[in-house]
């Protein structure tokens, strides 16, 4: 068979649209994701140290191999009800901007592939203070993952 006549079976949609991957956790009973560019490193639980007058939002900072590492109890800056620490529990370390950032998931499931095209940018929510946080929600195969705007959760704007 000649080189030409191979045809692509994913459609030229498909094919142009190589999607991104996203890592995807649990907070709660709901799938999350962020970019798989912005995450470092998926850590367990470690002793989180409190600093006091930070935001609520703000669990305190760990050590991380000789930094200081904030961490955000993304529950609690997503206003969702808290549950508690498991052995499942992470923390997954992002960059965003030039600040690195640990974030409380209350479990990571696993690295997926998302075409453009199947995230949905509109805002599934119509509050202003939640939907911010939002930069839309993916759909794979009728599994829904709501993207996060780490910018805006960090509290980072350029």
């Amino acid at each position: 068979m000649a080189k030409d006549n191979v045809t692509n079976d994913l459609g030229d949609d498909e094919s142009i649209d190589s999607g991104m991957q996203i890592v995807a956790f649990k907070l709660r009973d709901e799938e999350y994701g962020v970019n798989i560019f912005q995450v470092q490193e998926i850590r367990n639980l470690v002793e989180i140290t409190r600093v006091p007058f930070s935001a609520s939002y703000i669990k305190g900072v760990i050590n991380l191999r000789g930094s200081v590492l904030p961490v955000i109890d993304l529950k609690k800056r997503l206003g969702l009800e808290p549950t508690p620490y498991t052995e499942r529990t992470r923390i997954v370390t992002v960059t965003v901007g030039d600040l690195p950032v640990g974030m409380l998931v209350d479990s990571v499931t696993e690295v997926l592939m998302i075409r453009s095209k199947l995230v949905d940018t509109k805002k599934a929510i119509n509050e202003k203070d939640i939907s911010k946080f939002l930069s839309g929600i993916g759909n794979i195969d009728g599994r829904l993952v709501i993207m996060l705007n780490l910018e805006e959760i960090v509290g980072i704007r350029d």
